[in-house]
């Protein structure tokens, strides 16, 4: 039977490579990014720099650049999975020996015009790894211990030489997008119920030995906030009454006291929730977490459309990677969860995570392009 592939070119005004792309959720992507610069443009003070001018340039090239990403074929991921895994672990150890050192951490490499941080390229690479993986293992093996102890070696590696730079926040975020892929793979479930206990054992040795004093801290003003209110603990309380004193609808735009007094400490990254939420409220606090929501729904939709078992896997995962960089902080403003430096994409100042964010959507994109014109044949 002949088969009749369709062009895609729509009306035919538009080019099919535009046409084909997922417009109602990169105006979300678009509409989050925008929002984002305008609450960094209050967060200076209504000025565009020095964070506003400078987010919205690195925004626009990433949107470009995962626009150009949606391009690439699936068999392209699929088969560069492993390799680009194997590249970026061996960039984590160029950290350790050449890294640049910041505020006390060594998480970067000086290339030339650009910092590289490849713990953020990590996150995506990890997802993809292990979707090959599970997709080159037969559907025999699933439930066998070969199933299971090179899926953790792949997430343990990375994680580790994550944790010495030191960067807690990257390498949970690493670990839980691993297990996220393990999880989905079809492992049976008292694995998982056993890993959870075994951590509920090793969370004390853990944080007596592994974690760092600042580490530590955290966790303990986590747990009491208020035991030192003016030192440790003043990220969350801060962070608490700017949100609090937003109400409903907020104070108005440029009219926060918080981030304008300076109260709130990183109000433009990785407390720029707060900062949104003390001007526009419960309501813009509820409508960004709703876009954040239907972009992630998106993208798990893409997997549930897949026909192939990396690509159902992959899907799945990058969605779900997004979802923890989302939940992540915002538990995190919220006094739900220790601080870890995990940035609100697309909103928070800085390249790494917005990077991270467009580079898993360019994929999805791929990845939705595929289906379609598997279905189109």
């Amino acid at each position: 039977m002949k088969r009749i592939k369709n062009s895609g070119t729509g009306l035919g005004l538009v080019p099919s490579a535009l046409s084909q792309l997922p417009w109602r959720m990169l105006v979300l992507v678009l509409a989050i990014g925008g929002f984002g610069l305008v609450v960094l443009f209050s967060a200076a003070g209504g000025s565009i720099n020095p964070w506003a001018l400078r987010q919205g340039i690195r925004f626009l090239v990433f949107v470009a650049a995962a626009v150009v990403i949606s391009r690439i074929r699936l068999s392209v991921w699929q088969q560069g999975a492993l390799p680009a895994y194997a590249v970026i672990v061996v960039l984590l150890l160029l950290v350790e020996l050449l890294g640049a050192v910041r505020g006390g951490s060594q998480r970067w490499l000086d290339v030339g015009i650009i910092r590289l941080q490849p713990s953020e390229l990590m996150k995506p690479a990890i997802v993809l790894a292990l979707a090959r993986f599970y997709d080159l293992l037969p559907p025999s093996e699933i439930r066998r211990f070969g199933a299971i102890w090179p899926a953790l070696a792949l997430i343990g590696v990375p994680a580790a030489l994550v944790m010495l730079q030191p960067d807690l926040g990257t390498a949970l975020m690493i670990t839980a997008g691993g297990l996220t892929v393990m999880f989905l793979a079809g492992l049976p479930l008292r694995l998982f119920i056993g890993g959870a206990l075994a951590f509920v054992v090793i969370v004390p040795v853990a944080f007596n030995f592994l974690l760092h004093d600042y580490q530590r801290k955290r966790v303990l003003i986590f747990l009491d906030p208020e035991s030192d209110p003016l030192g440790a603990g003043y990220h969350i309380s801060q962070s608490k009454i700017a949100i609090g004193s937003g109400g409903i609808f907020g104070k108005g735009f440029l009219q926060g006291t918080q981030s304008h007094l300076d109260y709130l400490p990183e109000g433009h990254t990785d407390f720029v929730f707060a900062t949104m939420a003390e001007e526009w409220g419960l309501i813009g606090g509820v409508l960004l977490i709703l876009a954040f929501l239907l972009v992630i729904r998106w993208g798990v939709n893409v997997g549930v459309r897949s026909n192939s078992r990396f690509a159902r896997l992959a899907a799945a995962g990058l969605a779900t990677t997004i979802f923890f960089y989302v939940a992540i902080n915002l538990m995190m403003v919220m006094g739900l969860a220790p601080v870890v430096g995990i940035p609100l994409p697309l909103v928070s100042y800085g390249g790494s995570a917005q990077m991270t964010v467009l580079l898993s959507l360019g994929i999805l994109m791929s990845i939705d392009r595929g289906n379609r014109d598997q279905q189109c044949w």
